[in-house]
């Protein structure tokens, strides 16, 4: 991992920013993408010497006004102004309020989430915690993926099928963009200086190489709670599907639910549970 991670965030970000969207001309042709240091430090009303030793890693410890500054003249939305403080407190060794309360990585699915699986049943749904680990399942989640190879391993877990198992790109036609939610989810929502995404991190940087590490370093990148998914299944055909994510933050896990996109989808699936056509309805996308 970075050891800069609060000055790359910085950097990244300020250099996505146009000057338009800030409000400042764009100027002429501008050797730097995004807003210079000079303009964003105008915005924030601090030095520009200031801003480059956070942007280099030589002050790691900025006050909550300067924060503040830097996300507004940014434009950051909630999420990541939640991570640039999150990030700020891990660049000064942690808070150890947060650090203290942070759950241990789970293993198991407490009993009353299992209860909530069984009435959703034969929806696929899955129990995770935050490295990807499967916990728990419905058959209907278990007779979406199997197929696949995803539950092949005595204990699953979805970013080592995703980045190491090649049937993984076949069964998802979108896997870039599943690949940049995993490690979304993996980079931002685990606890600060979590040994087990070290040591997760570690292991795909040994074994994948860039496809990870490239997603690991991006700090602008937000996981999405929601969207829609293609999978190519090998009895069922071709799938869409939408994921809507339950989280369980006390216990650090999260429950994913898919649900048909349309009506062939959710035919298909009735036909891979061997449930009458109907049992599950397909829900439309908005928009």
């Amino acid at each position: 991992m970075s050891d800069n991670e609060l000055g790359t965030f910085l950097r990244t970000w300020r250099e996505s920013v146009t000057p338009v969207e800030v409000g400042l001309p764009a100027g002429p042709r501008r050797r730097t993408p995004g807003l210079r240091r000079a303009e964003l430090a105008t915005l924030a009303g601090v030095s520009v010497e200031y801003l480059t030793r956070l942007e280099q890693g030589r002050d790691r410890n900025p006050s909550a006004q300067v924060l503040g500054a830097l996300a507004d003249a940014l434009q950051l939305p909630l999420r990541d102004r939640m991570l640039l403080r999150r990030l700020t407190k891990e660049a000064d060794g942690g808070d150890p309020l947060l650090c203290a309360a942070a759950p241990s990585l789970g293993r198991t699915a407490r009993p009353t989430v299992r209860a909530v699986l069984d009435r959703l049943e034969p929806t696929p749904a899955v129990v995770l915690n935050w490295i990807g680990d499967v916990l728990a399942h419905t058959g209907g989640y278990a007779r979406l993926v199997g197929p696949i190879g995803l539950l092949d391993v005595e204990r699953p877990n979805l970013l080592r099928y995703l980045f190491i198992d090649e049937r993984a790109r076949a069964a998802y036609p979108d896997w870039d963009r599943m690949a940049d939610d995993l490690v979304a989810q993996l980079r931002h929502e685990a606890p600060l200086r979590d040994p087990y995404v070290t040591e997760l991190a570690e292991e795909l940087t040994v074994t994948v190489g860039a496809p990870f590490t490239d997603r690991f370093a991006d700090l602008g990148a937000a996981p999405r709670r929601a969207g829609t998914q293609h999978v190519e299944h090998p009895e069922a055909g071709p799938l869409r599907l939408l994921h809507e994510t339950l989280a369980l933050p006390e216990e650090g896990q999260r429950i994913v639910v898919h649900l048909p996109a349309d009506d062939a989808t959710a035919a298909a699936l009735d036909r891979l549970n061997g449930r009458r056509p109907g049992a599950l309805r397909a829900v439309r996308p908005a928009g």
